[in-house]
């Protein structure tokens, strides 16, 4: 397996730090990583809300690349709740769509870390709704 995806699970694990922010507000249960195409490797934390304002994991990290202008991803890791690595949601999936609706499906996802199982996002939503 690719040394990035060793770099990225470790930079999610240094940022995943569940924590509670306030009697309505968690954070750090799940943490992710994203590799832009420069190479750049950008994080972030789920901030869970007693409402539907908080965000997942991969688009907080999405939205630290942006903020950091670049709009181009080359891999995604999400490292869940229980330590093991997953699939993105579907609000997260179809963000990297409509970020990047030509390319989109050769997005890398870590899906197993531990088998060093990787799948692209072209398998994980082969058919975009547009």
């Amino acid at each position: 397996m690719d040394s990035i995806w060793e770099a990225m699970l470790n930079a999610a694990k240094a940022v995943q730090n569940e924590r509670k922010i306030s009697d309505y507000v968690t954070a750090g249960e799940v943490a992710a990583s994203i590799l832009s195409k420069s190479g750049k490797i950008y994080t972030g934390v789920c901030i869970d809300t007693c409402s539907t304002l908080g965000i997942c994991a991969e688009r907080n990290a999405i939205f630290n690349m942006i903020t950091n202008g670049e709009n181009q991803i080359s891999k995604v890791l999400a490292i869940l709740t229980n330590g093991k690595t997953g699939a993105p949601c579907g609000a997260c999936r179809e963000l990297m769509v409509q970020l990047m609706p030509d390319t989109y499906k050769s997005i890398e996802i870590m899906l197993d870390y531990e088998k060093g199982k990787i799948i692209t996002l072209g398998e994980l939503t082969p058919e975009w709704w547009i």
